[in-house]
Parts: C-alpha cells; sequence; structure tokens
C-alpha cells in the first residue's frame, strides 16, 4: 500500500493513491481524440471526476480531524506512563484529573504502581506493564503523527488536482465556445455568398 511507505513523496503523488489529473496544454489536440468527440460530454466527464475528488477532501478531513484529536490524548497518556514509571519504586503519589463525561474531569490520586490499563478502541480495555505501556503508547503516537502527516499531503495534492481539473473544465468550455462561434460565422458567410450569388443580370428587350 502507497500508505506505508516511508520515504516522503513528491508533489505529484498521492500516499491513498488517488489519480492525478491531466494538465491540458493542447485543447485541440486532446479534442482530437477519440473519446473526447464532444466537449460537453467531456466536461461532464471532468465534473464527475472533480466530485469524486471533494469525496475524497470530506474524507480527508474527517480523518485530519480525528488524528489531530487522538495525538494530544496520547502524549497527555504516554507523560502519564511515563511519570508512574519514575514514581513505581517509591512512595510517591501522582495526583491528577481524568476525564468522567464530556467537559468534567475529576480529581483521582494514582499510589505507585507497575501496572496501567489503556483503552484500546472498540470499548476494550487492557492492562499492561508500564514498559509495555510506555512501548505500545510511543508507537501509537509515532503511527498517528506519520498518518497526519500524509493526510495533509494528500490534502494539498487533492487541493492541486482540484485546481487542475477545474482549470481543463474552463479551458474546453471556452474551446467549444470559440467553436461554436466560428462555425456560425463561417455558416452565416457561406449563406451571405449563396445571395450573391443568385442574382441574375436583369435583361430589357423592347
Amino acid at each position: 500500500m502507497a500508505g506505508d511507505c516511508e520515504k516522503p513523496l513528491d508533489e505529484s503523488k498521492s500516499y491513498m493513491g488517488i489519480p492525478e489529473a491531466q494538465f491540458v496544454d493542447d485543447v485541440d489536440s486532446y479534442m482530437k481524440k477519440e473519446d473526447n468527440t464532444n466537449a460537453q460530454d467531456v466536461i461532464k466527464r471532468l465534473d464527475e471526476q472533480l466530485n469524486k475528488y471533494k469525496f475524497m477532501d470530506v474524507h480527508l478531513q474527517a480523518r485530519r480531524k480525528k488524528l489531530k484529536s487522538q495525538i494530544p490524548d496520547i502524549k497527555s497518556s504516554l507523560q502519564i506512563v511515563k511519570e508512574m514509571k519514575t514514581t513505581k519504586d517509591t512512595a510517591e503519589v501522582i495526583e491528577t484529573r481524568f476525564l468522567l463525561s464530556d467537559q468534567v474531569y475529576i480529581k483521582a490520586n494514582i499510589p505507585p504502581t507497575d501496572r496501567v490499563c489503556l483503552w484500546l478502541g472498540a470499548n476494550v480495555m487492557l492492562e499492561y506493564g508500564l514498559e509495555d505501556a510506555e512501548g505500545l503508547l510511543s508507537k501509537n503516537l509515532g503511527n498517528a503523527t506519520k498518518n497526519l502527516t500524509q493526510v495533509e499531503h494528500d490534502l494539498d495534492f487533492l487541493r492541486n488536482q482540484c485546481t487542475t481539473t477545474e482549470v481543463t473544465m474552463a479551458r474546453i468550455y471556452n474551446w467549444d465556445v470559440k467553436r461554436r462561434r466560428a462555425e456560425k460565422a463561417a455558416a452565416e458567410d457561406k449563406s451571405k455568398g449563396r445571395g450573391r450569388g443568385g442574382k441574375g443580370k436583369d435583361f430589357g428587350f423592347e
């Protein structure tokens, strides 16, 4: 999978494998292709592609928001585990606050211990030793940070693809308007030419 790659990607690639929008430099040549005989059909196809990009943008925005909320929680949990490690062999009690419900915290005193319970998600909690808990939280923090970097990269990539697609749609639309005007003007000139050519000479007879 592209998301497993550790090497940073350049701006023309996506970790999610999002297809790159084609930049049309020569509209005339582009519209001569077999699949591009009708400008309105081409614009419709590009509009469908643009909507797909926008859908993926909404998905990635939601994922970024979730990651940004997870990372501070992981950092906080990791910091608490580190503090518990420093006091596990002493009689020192750690004073802290934990989340009871939304926006409601309660004070708590944590006696020295070498065990801790971690929420793993989906209403699952497991007990770990402090060393294992620190290792797991450090790994989760690294993965979340890496995923956030990749999501932000793909969001930038998506914005570029949306811009490229919108510019291509506008250029094809303008090309089609220009073509229609030229055809109309040519038809009018041809019609005028036939009108002038149809006039005969007027011969008078005594």
